[in-house]
């Protein structure tokens, strides 16, 4: 009953939504709350135990509760009414209030949840009068007429449940698949040819010629995500600009078309999220295409006493980053491209920032449209203003990616392998540690650059027994990865990558 209620709210706030925009929609408009009031100790969990799927697990956790307080308002409604309706518009309240403080909401993102909670208050006052035994006026009983010739029958209440839950389902169906229909860019980035670069990047170099090691470079549909949308933006090449703006000279807005006159640069990166645990996977690397900050700045002519960047996503997402590392020479750009192909809509298509060296939630700007030249005294990121370090070079590391820990393995010759990563500074050496043994030297393949990652591999005679194997790198700088550990918060989790293996 009161499911059936929240599902009718829910599936036509969705209908309800599609002329509004996607954002206005309850379930999007309060677990972008969600995403932005998260403490940070539960975000680092849930991002550490479930990683890229952690938006999935959002809404299968709101669509938990939704079902939990949509029971609990049905048994109120039957046992006090209207005790359930005031659930009802209690959570309605609150769906209202994260919608229209969304950014860019207007008066219109209410109407979703408003009109919503109005339907379902309707059907939930309909099931209720449907309830088998139900009765109005004065007891059956009483008059003499007997409960079972009295109230609604059992099967009416089924019947207009069944009815009232395909109506849900079929307006909250109805509803997203129009929402993603009308927003799709798909198209637009199929047609979308990319210019050939004027510095195309350098082959790659061999591969570490043993199984289990990930390859050198990262497949799209490989490469990790992490960021604040619940739901992925989409932005049209024809709708896209980029604006630079605040210090400067003279402010200039850039459409897709107006790179089309600019010189485009080929380079392979390698991406760290700073709430990559030791070990971890958020991390890869890419083949992008794009432009030079740099030059986009120098046209608009940075003013002096500026020091930072605060760049800002079409979903209000914001980084900021240190202006020296726009302009100290390093191949911070406007990409457009990754690996071959226009840029993955999950990964900011039509165009993101990639600046090497810094952990993305400085840096890494997802469908960027807004370029602010300010100072750190002025201006946060998003991150920053939730406690984040102001200033995140990646750290020294190194991950073992075979064997896995817990394998079991047979005494003899054994493969240890991984990569390891300093960028901005190089990886100059990798050494394994077995049990409490001294610590040995791993081949290391052709370094690339100091902006990509070295793959590297250790031959172990394996004897047999339990066994702990460790694994730490050493920077172009001389600095040797840190034993201490640390956890990602504020910038960037630290130790050694450690796995146990048993043999015989």
């Amino acid at each position: 009953m009161g499911i059936g209620s929240a599902g009718t709210i829910l599936g036509v706030a969705e209908l309800v939504s599609v002329p509004v925009g996607r954002s206005s929609a309850p379930l999007d408009a309060f677990g972008s709350a969600v995403v932005d009031n998260t403490p940070q100790g539960l975000r680092e969990w849930v991002i550490g135990t479930f990683g890229t799927n952690d938006k999935l697990l959002l809404f299968a956790v709101m669509i938990a509760v939704a079902v939990g307080v949509a029971a609990a308002a049905g048994a109120l409604e039957r046992i006090t009414r209207p005790l359930g309706s005031a659930l009802f518009v209690l959570f309605g309240a609150a769906g209202v209030a994260a919608a229209v403080t969304r950014a860019h909401a207007t008066w219109t993102s209410a109407l979703p949840t408003v009109v919503g909670v109005g339907c379902g208050l309707v059907v939930l006052r309909i099931l209720v009068r449907r309830v088998p035994g139900a009765q109005s006026g004065t007891d059956a009983t009483a008059a003499g007429t007997g409960s079972a010739t009295s109230g609604p029958s059992r099967r009416g209440f089924l019947g207009g449940l069944a009815a009232f839950g395909a109506l849900a389902l079929t307006t909250g169906a109805a509803g997203r698949l129009l929402a993603v229909r009308a927003a799709d860019v798909s198209g637009n980035r199929a047609a979308v040819r990319l210019p050939v670069p004027a510095e195309p990047a350098p082959p790659v170099p061999a591969e570490v010629s043993v199984p289990g090691p990930v390859s050198f470079l990262t497949p799209n549909s490989g490469f990790y995500r992490i960021d604040t949308a619940l739901t992925v933006p989409q932005v049209s090449t024809d709708d896209w600009t980029l604006r630079i703006h605040g210090l400067v000279d003279r402010e200039i807005t850039i459409g897709y078309a107006d790179l089309a006159a600019r010189r485009p640069i080929e380079r392979v990166l390698t991406m760290t999220c700073v709430s990559n645990p030791v070990g971890g996977n958020l991390i890869g690397t890419a083949r992008w295409l794009g432009y030079r900050v740099a030059d986009l700045l120098a046209e608009a002519g940075v003013r002096p006493g500026a020091d930072m960047v605060l760049s800002t996503s079409v979903d209000d997402f914001t980084a900021g980053t240190p202006l020296s590392a726009l302009t100290d020479g390093r191949d911070a750009i406007l990409a457009i491209g990754m690996n071959g192909e226009p840029l993955p809509i999950p990964h900011g298509f039509p165009a993101r920032l990639i600046v090497p060296g810094l952990y993305g939630y400085l840096s890494a700007t997802k469908w960027v449209t807004d370029l602010e030249v300010t100072r750190f005294d002025r201006a946060r990121g998003y991150w920053a203003r939730r406690g984040w370090a102001v200033s995140g070079p990646i750290k020294t590391e190194a991950r073992i990616d075979t064997p896995k820990s817990g394998a079991a393995l047979t005494p003899g010759p054994v493969a240890i392998a991984g990569i390891a990563w300093a960028q901005r500074r190089g990886v100059t050496a990798v050494e394994i540690q077995i049990d409490d043994g001294a610590w040995t030297p791993a081949q290391l393949s052709a370094e690339y650059s100091i902006d990509t990652w070295r793959q590297w591999v250790y031959r172990w005679d394996a004897t047999p027994g339990k066994h702990t194997i460790r694994a730490r790198a050493t920077d172009g700088t001389g600095v040797v990865q840190t034993a201490d550990v640390r956890e990602p918060v504020p910038d960037g989790a630290s130790g050694y990558p450690s796995i146990s293996v048993r043999v015989g």
